[in-house]
């Protein structure tokens, strides 16, 4: 049987539900995503030619305030991930208690395949056709796996044309030079430091001198690798879309940063003394301290589970493990921090953009990341406390913290008429 992402999502919705003895009424709204989206965008290609792209937006829960969410440009999408992520985002939203509920899109295309030119273009047309659905204050979207920061100025310069006057805070994770945040850019990466670092203090362990191995090498994998090192940890596998690197006396993540993120390189062809080639598997299955998947969803599957050697496992990419990786983790007797309380980093600092830009504010960075930090670790605490209270994992207390949030906002809400 093929993965659903959104299947997944809801089978540990309704564990959770379960466990906090909530009627089927009380939660059912949640199961279905409030609107779906799925556009056409027809554009020029440089040859002259006509190509037609597919795109999607999903919002999935606007209870608690406007939706939140990345854009994913990936070749391989489709809608009942976009649908998966919306719901995670809404989620992810309520434990972070920040007044925000879940969206999520994504254009099917494969951004390296197409020249700037063109990726602006696909951008700017897919923004015209969500138009409807998107600005300050309904849906707000942000950079996701295959976009960056130069598209989500093109996207607010786009919403701004439509508009006829110049909106900043129709979305997050811009330039700095068009209202974008200081801190932003490092923000999931910053979290997932924040979160591993509250883990060991919560298991009288230090974070530093931590082995650490990590999939992923984008914008929050390269992030987290290059933050860990800086904090004194031993980054010691790193991957990417072409393979991945082992080096038990640790790996130099500044340059390994350098080498992926700045230059655009693939880590098989990164070289170094002690460098080891492998395959993304064998970087899931290093003996580490702690392994950080911060790729694509359906990772940790109950194939790879059994291998993995990582005692802890903090999430930072959205759905890496499978509910039958999640099960075998359990008997275990793996750690596991939840990816919609360790990734929030992101989505929390989207909202201090956003503050910022609908009250015409600026703050520096060290606010920014301070109060990143704060809420952090308020979120893990009121996890990890709702977990010991029903005696479950910080997934389950995670789904549970969300839940009844979004369950109280819909009960003070009523249903309309």
């Amino acid at each position: 049987m093929s993965y659903n992402p959104y299947e997944n999502m809801l089978n540990v919705l309704e564990k959770a539900a379960g466990m906090l003895g909530l009627e089927k009424s009380d939660y059912e709204e949640l199961k279905y995503p409030e609107r779906e989206l799925k556009v056409s965008i027809p554009v020029r290609m440089d040859d002259g030619s006509i190509r037609v792209f597919e795109g999607y937006r999903v919002q999935h829960s606007s209870s608690r305030g406007p939706c939140k969410g990345g854009i994913r440009f990936h070749s391989q999408v489709d809608i009942d991930e976009v649908k998966a992520l919306a719901a995670w985002m809404s989620l992810k939203c309520a434990i972070a208690n920040i007044p925000y509920g879940g969206a999520k899109g994504a254009v099917k295309v494969d951004p390296r395949s197409v020249s700037h030119a063109e990726l602006e273009r696909i951008t700017r047309r897919y923004t015209a056709a969500i138009f409807p659905l998107i600005g300050p204050e309904r849906d707000i979207p942000a950079p996701d796996a295959g976009s960056t920061s130069e598209m989500m100025g093109w996207i607010m310069d786009t919403y701004s044309m439509m508009k006829g006057y110049s909106v900043p805070g129709a979305v997050t994770g811009k330039p700095i030079g068009i209202g974008g945040s200081l801190g932003r850019s490092e923000a999931t990466g910053r979290g997932i430091l924040f979160t591993a670092r509250e883990l060991f203090h919560r298991l009288g362990r230090e974070l530093q001198g931590a082995c650490i191995a990590i999939q992923g090498m984008g914008n929050v994998g390269g992030t987290t690798a290059r933050l860990m090192f800086r904090e004194g940890c031993k980054v010691v596998a790193l991957a990417d879309i072409s393979g991945g690197v082992i080096n038990y006396e640790g790996l130099d993540a500044e340059a390994l940063y350098q080498h992926c993120y700045i230059n655009r390189n693939f880590l098989e062809s990164y070289n170094a003394p002690g460098v080891i080639h492998c395959t993304s598997e064998d970087v899931l299955c290093a003996d580490a301290d702690l392994l950080i998947p911060a790729a694509m969803e359906n990772q940790l599957t109950a194939e790879i589970a059994p291998n993995v050697k990582a005692p802890l496992i903090v999430e930072a990419a959205n759905g890496p493990t499978t509910v039958e990786g999640d099960e075998i983790f359990a008997k275990m007797g793996k750690y596991i921090v939840p990816d919609i309380l360790a990734n929030a980093g992101g989505v929390v600092v989207s909202y201090f953009e956003w503050v910022q830009n609908t009250q015409s504010l600026m703050w520096d960075e060290e606010q920014v990341n301070g109060m990143l930090e704060k809420t952090m670790r308020r979120a893990f605490a009121e996890v990890l406390n709702k977990a010991k209270e029903y005696n479950t994992t910080l997934r389950l207390g995670a789904n549970m913290v969300a839940l009844e949030r979004l369950v109280t906002a819909k009960r003070i809400r009523g249903i309309f008429p």
